[in-house]
């Protein structure tokens, strides 16, 4: 159950950090309006990664 809650958390970060990449080239290209929707979109993912590995950490303490 933890190894779930770990890949769960794992791609909510790979999730948030291609978001940030992608808002940071639009922020280069002037983008302004898509860079936007691209870091709104990293900063939800960010926020569920950080729940799942909060959870993840629980279910693994829980087992030690």
């Amino acid at each position: 159950m933890a190894q779930n809650a770990h890949h769960e958390a794992a791609k909510h970060h790979e999730a948030a950090a291609k978001a940030h990449k992608t808002a940071a080239e639009h922020h280069e290209k002037g983008d302004e309006t898509t860079a936007a929707k691209h870091s709104k979109e990293a900063h939800g993912h960010s926020e569920k990664a950080h729940e799942s590995s909060t959870k993840a950490h629980g279910k693994s303490s829980a087992k030690k």
